[in-house]
């Protein structure tokens, strides 16, 4: 799994007023659990632009103050008017220790039932996984170029190797809408198309 690294300071105090004083300085109280020990530390709000801000899930090295660990984002409470981020929870990465989180899901390909017509509905985005930190995937990727008008991806369909996906097998990732008057229409050009093709030739009238 892709990671990036963020540097942080302790806190020493945890109550409310030290986490208001906090995010008055434009700094985002948080918390890593999961392993030994629990790390409070603050960091600043744009250090988490671009991992909060994304589709995609990464790794996070957390300097705090020269001891690095390493984590995962498990929760994040924004403030209900504003969106600004008011305190991020972490989950610990020790290896061989799994983990749970959520991956994105990657569509690639143009699917042959888009072409003709059908119209493509991406019912997750995300996939629930639990793995150890080294067998974490980045992203569950699904070629659709195949699928025709009707066809779905369940999430039974997707290789898991080296991780178990908690989301429910028979859920749909994606799947391409039924569009009965495309298929009806294509299914009438082949047969008149083979009709044509069965049909003796006409005779030439006799010369006279």
């Amino acid at each position: 799994m892709k990671s990036v690294s963020i540097s942080a300071e302790k806190r020493v105090d945890l109550g409310k007023k030290e986490a208001k004083a906090l995010r008055a300085a434009g700094k985002v109280p948080c918390v890593v659990y999961g392993g030994e020990t629990v790390h409070h530390f603050s960091a600043t709000e744009i250090a988490f632009n671009n991992l909060v801000y994304t589709p995609n899930v990464y790794a996070v090295a957390i300097d705090i103050e020269g001891a690095t660990v390493n984590a995962l984002i498990k929760d994040i409470q924004f403030h209900p008017v504003t969106d600004r981020i008011l305190h991020i929870d972490f989950i610990e990465l020790v290896p061989g220790q799994s983990v749970n989180t959520e991956i994105p899901v990657v569509i690639t390909g143009n699917a042959i039932g888009v072409r003709n017509g059908g119209k493509l509905r991406k019912t997750l985005r995300k996939l629930s996984v639990r793995a150890t930190p080294e067998n974490l995937p980045d992203a569950v990727t699904l070629d659709i170029s195949k699928m025709r008008i009707g066809e779905k991806i369940y999430v039974r369909d997707v290789d898991a190797s080296g991780f178990d996906i908690l989301t429910s097998g028979n859920a749909v990732i994606v799947a391409v809408k039924t569009a009965r008057n495309v298929v009806e229409d294509e299914e009438e050009e082949e047969e008149g198309a083979e009709a044509a093709a069965d049909a003796p030739a006409a005779e030439a009238p006799a010369a006279e």
